[in-house]
């Protein structure tokens, strides 16, 4: 039984050498690998000019470059190794153990150097594999700081490998006693080798970290392939050359052009579509022109802005720091709701516009007021989103204002009195826009019912402007307010020597003569009753403002003359028309006073003369 164990262990550990011998010094290294060690090796020789040496030094550049380029391209290409570098570190670690048990230290020493090389090669890859997922990073500066942070880490790891690198150095020095020594000092100098490659990829990363973020980038918007075939043509070479310094490549320029050209053609095609699009549309059609003629250029100068920013992206490798993100941030939000005010302005102004008098009148105060409040929350909006890209911490902010709001109460007061006095006026519906109103000894139509003020124009064209608080606490004589009846009111005064019959004439026939007058309110006028039925315990010819009094009387004996009174509305209540009016009857009332024999009667003075020879 422990003859067959014997056996058995002998057969494995023959099979165990020899695999491990063939895996490990026959290829064991990836072909970019060989190629690097191989330039090195080269390098490393003391006779080397200084243009072989700048040669070799390029061509190691662009290995690097043509396997970063392919890592890009296909990502698999990082995980490629790491099963076969795994499975060769496990036999190797058996080997060493196995030699061990032997005692051969030269064996020992030979795969301990081995197996440092392919962990060197294990942290190489995992750093790499690191580096390739922090590309995918939205900001350069992130990137070059996790970049940073990785070599760091693994600088420490691979320090740990190269404890014993005095003693390694003087292995090299000695010269080798059989085939097993040789074997150490080869793996010795690869594992050098590999150190320097090492300090060759941290160094081709730290000199073209923004060159490998932005193509990672192109590669992310599926250009790679023709920006690494424009990037080889020889023109394009030497441009890059003299570019280079300022930021800017042939392919930076190339896309900072299309995207111009892109934004242009938006520009200049898109509005016109999205216009036609919107005439097209029964809701809109009749506000789209003059929308977008009103908002047509703050839009150009948000494409603008867009365009500034991406020319900006491209230009910092398609990233850009946190004070640029805010400032844009910013502008946006000053431009967006520019672009929202005016909108909402231009439809409220052309709604106006094409709204029916009848209805307009009873409701445009209502709408204005509307209209300042949305844009009173639009700008309020537009200042959070303001404050919110300029860093400031809205939530503390908002809770602050709950702490002031006190205050601020206090502050406000008098707006909060005039607002609710705006209120008040609205729901009293005691006089709207256009009305002509008295107030306080001023009087003229009422321009605006606003948030604060109801701004008045008198009849001299002076504008008033009278806080609605105050507004709503005074006694307003509204004389807009009536459909039918503005009042006529005259007194007619004839001579006393006026016959009582041609008297009596007079005042039947200027009763008739208004009774049968086209423009004279009557109880047969008849006028339209437009209101909404309401429970209201009042009368409708009071509420709507309708009189149609006629009255013709003897008045009064004065001083000077008999005075005939006479009392009627006329059917129109505007001002100009009312004065036709008025004419009209005063020109039949002086016919009807001539027809009859009478004579207007003016003041007078009868003075008695004494008697001759009587004492005064």
């Amino acid at each position: 039984m422990n003859l067959l164990r014997r056996s058995l262990i002998a057969v494995y550990t023959l099979l165990l050498f020899t695999l491990c011998t063939v895996t490990l010094h026959a290829g064991e290294y990836h072909p970019w690998v060989e190629k690097q060690m191989q330039l090195i090796s080269e390098s490393s020789d003391s006779n080397i000019s200084d243009d072989t040496m700048k040669k070799l030094v390029e061509k190691r550049d662009k290995l690097y470059s043509d396997i970063f380029h392919r890592i890009l391209l296909d990502k698999k290409l990082l995980y490629s190794n790491a099963e076969e570098l795994d499975k060769k570190i496990f036999l190797l670690e058996k080997m060493i153990a196995l030699n061990k048990r032997r005692g051969n230290k030269e064996a020992v020493l030979r795969d301990e150097v081995q197996l440092k090389s392919y962990r060197l090669l294990k942290l190489q890859n995992k750093m790499v594999r690191r580096i390739f997922k922090a590309l995918d990073d939205d900001e350069i500066t992130s990137f070059e700081k996790q970049m940073h942070d990785i070599f760091a880490q693994g600088w420490q790891e691979i320090g740990k490998l190269d404890d014993k690198h005095a003693a390694y150095e003087e292995i090299l020095r000695k010269k080798p006693k059989n085939r097993l020594m040789k074997q150490v000092q080869q793996n010795i100098k690869e594992f050098f080798a590999l150190l320097e490659i090492n300090s060759d990829i941290v160094r081709y990363f730290l000199v073209n970290s923004r060159k490998l973020y932005r193509h990672n980038k192109y590669d992310k918007l599926h250009i790679l392939k023709p920006a690494l075939a424009i990037e080889q043509i020889d023109g394009v070479q030497r441009a890059n050359r003299v570019l280079k310094p300022y930021g800017l490549s042939v392919i930076k320029l190339l896309l900072m052009l299309l995207v111009s050209l892109v934004i242009f053609f938006i520009r200049k095609v898109v509005i016109v579509l999205i216009e036609k699009l919107l005439l097209r549309m029964r809701s809109v059609g009749p506000y789209a022109k003059e929308v977008l003629h009103d908002v047509r250029q703050p839009i150009s100068v948000l494409l603008l802005l867009i365009n500034l920013q991406a020319i900006l992206f491209i230009y910092h490798e398609f990233s850009y720091d946190a004070s640029t993100a805010s400032t844009f941030g910013m502008l946006y939000s000053v431009v967006v709701t520019y672009i929202i005010f005016k909108t909402l302005n231009s439809i409220a102004r052309v709604k106006l516009e094409h709204i029916d008098r009848s209805r307009r009148k009873v409701k445009s105060e209502l709408f204005n007021i509307a209209v300042k409040i949305v844009n009173f929350i639009v700008l309020i909006i537009g200042l959070l989103f303001f404050l919110h890209f300029a860093g400031v911490n809205l939530t503390a902010v908002l809770s602050g204002l709950g702490i002031g709001g006190f205050a601020v109460a206090l502050a406000a007061r008098e707006s909060l009195s005039n607002f609710f006095g705006t209120v008040s006026i609205l729901m009293s519906e005691v006089f709207s826009q256009g009305d002509w109103i008295e107030v306080d000894g001023k009087e003229g139509n009422v321009v605006e019912i606003g948030v604060r003020v109801t701004t008045i124009r008198t009849f001299d064209n002076a504008l008033i402007a009278i806080p609605n608080a105050t507004l709503a606490n005074k006694e307003v004589k509204n004389w807009s307010r009536r459909i039918v009846g503005r009042r006529i009111k005259m007194k007619i005064s004839v001579t006393y020597d006026s016959p009582r019959e041609a008297l009596q004439n007079v005042i039947v026939q200027i009763r008739q003569m208004l009774h049968d007058h086209p423009d004279i309110a009557t109880e047969r006028t008849i006028y339209e009753d437009r209101s909404k039925k309401s429970a209201k315990m009042v009368s409708k010819e009071d509420e709507l403002g309708v009189k149609r009094t006629l009255m013709v009387y003897l008045d009064e004996f004065a001083d000077s003359s008999i005075d005939i009174l006479v009392y009627t509305f006329t059917k129109s209540t505007v001002w100009n028309e009312w004065l036709k009016v008025k004419e009209d009857v005063m020109y039949q009332i002086m016919e009807i006073i001539e027809a009859n024999g009478l004579k207007f009667a003016f003041p007078t003075i009868t003075l008695d003369q004494p008697e001759k020879g009587t004492e005064r």
